[in-house]
């Protein structure tokens, strides 16, 4: 099965029809765009503490260029970015604290309790129209609610294609694939009658994700002036690893 991207060289990528999202066939998901950015932004000796995407627009399924810079240099904290452009235009963002890695194994806590695993939820209905493309390409499981069912959710969820051919799955890539999607399962709006866009995304990572599987106890806001919140804490099958925010455009179509 292909991957989100195709390598054309060191910072070019096709994209595939897996990175296509639910709002049209030329803009894609956030997941496989997210990964990619921090696909070029993780170190072999540095763990990603804080990751913050602007949505500067649709990404479109396109060749992609991926940039990266260091914006504040640092023996044991840095901060990077990195940008993701089409024909010159930048339509991701990308900023990120690296932080030397250590051992503190010995002071770990304050995590909280872990969700219940993959094998004890079942398989996520996804709607006939929206087939195909990056929910499609993704394996997910519903321990509670889900996409069309209001409310909070919890799920589980793995990618069923490498970010970039020929490049195996790292942990960290699959959980930033998934994540962006907090706001998808836990919605509390018809999204076939409701825009509830993201603008952003904030991760910040307490521990680094194991494994293949990613869940989302995902919970949205919506307030009275046009503007929602969701947040979620992740999960891997040892237990939380991170939490995420997203402010949320919300409009009737």
């Amino acid at each position: 099965m292909p991957a989100f991207y195709l390598p054309l060289d060191e910072h070019t990528y096709r994209s595939t029809s897996h990175t296509v999202g639910p709002w049209g066939p030329d803009s894609q998901h956030l997941g496989p765009p997210s990964a990619l950015l921090v696909r070029s932004l993780s170190s072999s000796d540095r763990v990603l503490a804080r990751v913050t995407f602007e949505v500067l627009g649709p990404v479109p399924v396109a060749d992609l260029t991926v940039s990266t810079s260091v914006d504040r240099p640092g023996r044991s904290v840095e901060l990077v970015s990195a940008t993701l452009s089409c024909e010159g235009r930048a339509a991701l963002v990308a900023r990120a604290w690296r932080i030397l890695a250590s051992d503190t194994t010995a002071v770990a806590a304050g995590s909280g309790a872990a969700l219940p695993p993959p094998s004890a939820a079942v398989p996520m209905e996804v709607p006939d129209h929206w087939d195909g493309g990056y929910l499609s390409a993704v394996e997910w499981l519903s321990l509670s609610g889900g996409i069309f069912t209001p409310g909070d959710a919890q799920v589980w969820a793995r990618p069923l294609v490498d970010v970039v051919e020929g490049f195996p799955l790292t942990p960290l890539e699959r959980l930033f694939a998934i994540v962006d999607s907090s706001s998808g399962v836990s919605s509390r709006v018809d999204i076939r009658k409701w825009y509830a866009i993201n603008t952003d995304l904030t991760v910040h990572l307490h521990r680094q994700p194991v494994g293949e599987w990613v869940g989302l106890d995902a919970r949205t806001t919506i307030g009275p002036d046009g503007v929602g919140v969701a947040t979620s804490t992740v999960h891997d099958v040892q237990g939380p690893v991170g939490s995420t925010a997203q402010a949320l455009f919300v409009r009737e179509r």
